[in-house]
């Protein structure tokens, strides 16, 4: 049995799922992996005999069990220093938990509209009030990350980081929403999109039997 455990929900479906699995990926650590579908009648009593909080991811390390995406995030980044989780650069570690905090705690009208599917292909849709006030704030995320901290590799601060573990399913729903963006943004959701563990996941989202039915528009 791997000494790590995550406990995430359907994939094509779950961001916040997808953001602690990215983070645990970058640390190199084999681990196991359960899924527990989302919208079933056991969805609730499956999660609550993981997680406290009854909310997915949920990570276990031993005794020790970590939920939310950024807290499992942080526990990683101490477990494992060399995974880089965090820029090495205190301005830019600091500027790195800033804009993760804001992905987690904003951007409420892209999470509503826009929700994460995967699978699916909705050009034209979700664009709801308020959206493209934050698909602009994002967009100016990235450029202001790309161009002051991002010389050294494709991702917000060069390497791959928790940063980019955050808003990794925003470019999947940029992507599902054929959202128009800026050319420095675009190239760095396609860096997303190539980024083998992100491929690994979405091969997974691709083959799930689980549809349902309210994020299919």
């Amino acid at each position: 049995m791997a000494d790590w455990t995550i406990v995430v929900a359907n994939k094509n479906y779950s961001s916040w799922s997808l953001r602690g699995w990215l983070a645990l990926k970058q640390t190199g650590a084999a681990f196991e992996e359960i899924v527990i579908p989302l919208d079933e009648p056991t969805t609730r009593e499956q999660i609550l005999r993981h997680s406290p909080s009854g909310k997915l991811p949920l990570l276990k390390h031993g005794e020790t069990t970590v939920w939310e995406s950024l807290a499992i995030g942080e526990y990683l980044a101490e477990q494992f220093p060399q995974a880089g989780l965090w820029p090495q650069d205190a301005g830019a570690r600091a500027y790195a938990r800033s804009i993760s905090t804001e992905m987690a705690t904003n951007f409420m009208a892209t999470r509503q509209n826009m929700p994460m599917n995967m699978r699916a292909s909705h050009a034209g849709k979700g664009m709801g009030a308020g959206v493209q006030d934050e698909i602009n704030r994002i967009s100016a995320i990235w450029r202001h990350c790309r161009e002051r901290f991002g010389k050294d590799g494709p991702f917000l601060f060069g390497a791959f980081s928790m940063a980019d573990a955050m808003y990794a399913p925003v470019a999947s729903r940029f992507t599902t929403y054929h959202v128009k963006l800026d050319e420095v943004s675009e190239a760095y959701r396609q860096a997303i999109l190539a980024h083998p563990p992100y491929q690994e996941w979405f091969a997974a989202a691709k083959k799930e039997p689980w549809i349902i039915p309210k994020y299919e528009l």
